[in-house]
């Protein structure tokens, strides 16, 4: 169970620095809802894939889900960084904010899609180690999006491009294995 907590932890960092980085643009009452819905469905739901999926596709993936997720949270934190730069609210509208968490979602957790081949081979029980992952990545998050909150009111307007590049830094982070 230490195990379990300790990988829950360290795949939940991942979203912390996102979280961080998507609360300096300012957080509400439908953001936490959006952000704890939407990563804890992907950070619960990726290890069982994984499982269902099977040890050959881990050895084709394996090492790879790093580098894809922190590639797809780069483009994603490049995309918000020109979108300030050009005038554009990359944050604006609710749809659109939705699909921006739900892409970070997803290249967040393409490594608990690891996570659950291996799971296959421990006798840890599916369903407590996806909600112990969801729960402490949740928990993280939400931390994440209040230390990005306060961090936005200080920075003012240049919030958006400071979060776009906190998304660029996890996503090298993450892709070369730091984090």
């Amino acid at each position: 169970m230490v195990a379990l907590l300790l990988v829950a932890i360290s795949v939940g960092l991942d979203n912390l620095g996102a979280s961080t980085a998507i609360g300096m643009s300012g957080v509400d009452r439908s953001l936490r809802l959006r952000v704890t819905l939407i990563f804890g469905a992907f950070e619960a739901a990726m290890p069982v894939l994984g499982l269902e999926l099977g040890h050959s596709l881990a050895r084709h993936l394996g090492t790879g889900a790093k580098p894809i997720g922190g590639a797809l949270l780069g483009l994603v934190g490049t995309y918000t960084v020109l979108s300030g730069l050009l005038g554009k609210d990359s944050t604006g509208g609710r749809e659109k904010n939705v699909k921006r968490l739900v892409l970070i979602g997803a290249a967040l957790s393409i490594d608990n899609l690891v996570i659950g081949f291996a799971l296959g081979a421990y006798h840890v029980g599916v369903v407590v180690a996806a909600l112990t992952i969801a729960a402490v990545s949740v928990a993280l998050s939400l931390l994440g999006l209040e230390i990005g909150s306060h961090l936005g009111e200080r920075l003012g307007r240049r919030s958006e491009l400071v979060g776009g590049v906190v998304l660029i830094l996890v996503g090298v982070t993450i892709g070369t294995g730091l984090l």
